[in-house]
């Protein structure tokens, strides 16, 4: 086992002072934030042989004036609203997720973009689009969100 810890160490020194481009480890930021409502109360699997994990839904609007005039005139106000699943593995994050994040509840999510396969139940393989939680932020706070 110090074998293997010792090369890794070794190899990472290599990496990180070799002129050997090939070799050279860029830091890469793959971060996300969002601030909106549940849209279905979280549930939680299993996959057999792996941990668990909570999945829930996040609503976000964006608004915009559809008019040529100023903001006085009338102009017409769109809304676009976009759901994103969100998938929460860490075990202590994900048992207070499962517990208190309630459909209707404003959150803060922070997280990272995993982007992913899958094979529907009619056999069409699928792309998905998932936020990997490490930290959720409980905005709401009346009687409606802590039942």
């Amino acid at each position: 086992m110090l074998r293997r810890a010792s090369a890794q160490i070794i190899r990472q020194v290599v990496r990180h002072r070799s002129t050997d481009p090939s070799l050279i480890l860029e830091r890469s930021i793959n971060r996300v934030q969002l601030l909106g409502r549940v849209g279905q109360d979280p549930v939680m699997r299993q996959v057999e042989g792996r941990n668990p994990v909570t999945i829930f839904s996040v609503a976000t609007n964006e608004m915009w004036r559809s008019g040529e005039g100023e903001v006085n005139t009338g102009s017409d106000v769109s809304q676009k609203t976009t759901w994103h699943r969100v998938s929460v593995f860490k075990p202590g994050l994900r048992d207070v997720a499962y517990q208190y994040v309630k459909k209707g509840s404003r959150i803060l999510v922070e997280g990272k973009l995993d982007y992913g396969e899958y094979v529907d139940k009619n056999q069409v393989r699928r792309q998905a689009t998932t936020i990997i939680a490490d930290n959720i932020v409980f905005l709401s706070d009346n009687i409606r969100d802590r039942t």
